[in-house]
């Protein structure tokens, strides 16, 4: 008898342990009294132990959205988003801050943004305290102006999350990249440095009236130019590498031309010694063409005798032509 009795408390226990497991009797009470009878029915509760969704986290969550006026936000929409795999707490405070700063969040919009990976609760408080991000994140922007001098410029950008746009719209870096792209573009129009470092806010102006917050999950509210440095005189170096290159050219072209005249000089000097080959071969032939002149009687000893006094004339003029002349460095000269 005694084991029949523990049997069957130990039956009642677990049978109890169970139905309060299935069937929440305190989270029911705590929405009778927090929302009042039928906002948050029995059935419910145990319709979402079996389908395996937290009571305690749909239940506090509409509980805090009727208390914030949101009292369109049933417990079946935030089961439709937890089973969706959503963030139930996340979504919850997106929206009741969202309803306290004034700002337009309809529960599909915030579920939409949950599901594609957004903070929809970070999108709120960005979008009451606009954020500030440094374009670019480190270091500096380099952009060269008309007359040749580079200068480094850094950007800090205040932005606001527009909540439409935050799902398909793109992120921090976009809005890094158009900046950046702008203010580079801003500074190679100026016609030289002097003008940007009076005028940095124009870097400012010109990269606002492009509308770079377009197709982005938010909305610039100003771009401020943190610092502005002179760098390089990019165009003086790139003027003496154009000298440079232009010296080497140059240089290149005179050495071919002294090699053509080199080559030139050489193929003279060639043509100068074949032709006095041919005169030395003229010369040997004069002999010859006397010995058969004096076979033909075509010459006679008194001619040979005239030209060999002509000869002896000539060889005479050109001794005396050369004592008149500057001695020449090569010649060995007489000590005595």
């Amino acid at each position: 008898m005694p084991i029949v009795q523990m049997f069957l408390l130990g039956l009642i226990v677990v049978v109890t342990v169970t139905l309060l497991y299935f069937v929440p009797v305190g989270m029911w009470i705590q929405g009778i009294v927090s929302l009042g009878v039928g906002r948050i029915r029995i059935v419910d509760l145990i319709r979402m132990r079996l389908r395996k969704i937290s009571p305690r986290l749909v239940t506090d969550g509409v509980i805090n959205l009727h208390k914030a006026g949101l009292a369109h936000i049933s417990t079946d929409m935030l089961e439709t988003h937890y089973l969706a795999g959503g963030n139930v707490q996340n979504i919850v405070a997106a929206l009741i801050a969202a309803d306290k700063a004034n700002i337009q969040l309809p529960f599909e919009t915030a579920t939409a943004i949950d599901l594609a990976g957004r903070d929809v609760n970070e999108a709120v408080q960005t979008s009451v305290y606009p954020k500030v991000i440094n374009a670019p994140k480190d270091g500096y922007l380099a952009a060269v102006a008309k007359d040749g001098i580079e200068l480094k410029a850094r950007a800090r950008v205040t932005v606001r999350t527009n909540i439409p746009g935050l799902v398909g719209g793109a992120t921090d870096d976009t809005i890094i990249a158009r900046v950046g792209e702008g203010i580079v573009s801003a500074i190679g129009s100026a016609s030289n440095y002097s003008q940007v470092l009076e005028n940095p806010d124009n870097i400012s102006r010109a990269v606002l009236d492009k509308g770079l917050d377009a197709g982005t999950a938010f909305e610039i509210l100003s771009i401020d130019i943190a610092d502005l440095d002179v760098g390089k005189n990019i165009g003086a170096s790139l003027q003496a590498d154009q000298a440079e290159a232009d010296l080497r050219v140059a240089q290149a072209k005179a050495e071919t031309r002294r090699a053509m005249a080199v080559a030139e000089e050489q193929e003279m000097t060639a043509r100068t010694q074949e032709m006095k080959a041919k005169v030395v071969e003229a010369e040997s032939m004069v002999p010859t063409a006397m010995a058969e002149a004096f076979r033909a009687g075509n010459m006679g000893i008194m001619d040979y005798y005239k030209l060999e006094n002509i000869r002896s004339d000539t060889t005479m003029r050109d001794s005396i032509a050369d004592t008149g002349s500057e001695p020449n460095s090569e010649d060995p000269v007489d000590d005595n």
